[in-house]
């Protein structure tokens, strides 16, 4: 007998949204809701018919978020009042997604890395950052990030700089690149 090679998405449960990073939620929900071809009923106003094994638009909008938000949402009538409601009240306007924004970008700034951390943890971090402000709509470039990391090193990673420099050029490295050289060059200085 030939393994189910096809796995059904409706079997994977919705992303939960908790009232935090609304950004995020919405591009995931939006995913799953496509997937199950329900997207077009939160962004037409339409009702589907529900089926046993195939939910409705608010009946996955009601799974997808916890029982704090689901208390909020359960008396709106339809899955794009919904959702409109959410973005509405989550979502933020411009001015409010401005400012995380620049407190994305000054903790991005201020930070710098620990004696005790891994250059794997530190990019982790600052990737998240960027992310972060990725999501508010803005750009933010890997060059950016490469500088930070190469600014920011502790001393003790001068010589590796310095070899990198000698091997690469620094200015067209991806930030791929730049991890897997002190990935490698971590190892071979055990």
């Amino acid at each position: 007998m030939e393994p189910d090679t096809q796995t059904s998405f409706s079997h994977l449960p919705p992303p939960v949204f908790d009232g935090q990073n609304y950004q995020a939620w919405a591009i995931r929900m939006t995913v799953h809701l496509e997937a199950l071809d329900l997207w077009e009923a939160v962004e037409e106003d339409y009702d589907v018919t529900p089926l046993p094994a195939n939910p409705t638009a608010k009946a996955c909008l009601f799974s997808a978020v916890t029982s704090t938000i689901f208390t909020i949402i359960m008396n709106i009538s339809s899955a794009k009042d919904i959702w409109d409601y959410l973005k509405k009240e989550y979502e933020g306007n411009e001015r409010t997604k401005n400012m995380q924004v620049l407190n994305l970008i000054r903790e991005f700034e201020m930070m710098k890395m620990k004696d005790s951390e891994t250059i794997k943890d530190y990019s982790d971090k600052l990737l998240a950052i960027a992310n972060k402000v990725k999501l508010l709509g803005k750009d933010f470039s890997d060059e950016r990030i490469i500088q930070k990391i190469l600014v920011t090193l502790p001393e003790k990673y001068e010589s590796k700089i310095s070899s990198l420099e000698e091997s690469k050029d620094l200015s067209d490295i991806s930030l791929a690149e730049l991890l897997n050289a002190f990935s490698s060059k971590s190892k071979e200085d055990l």
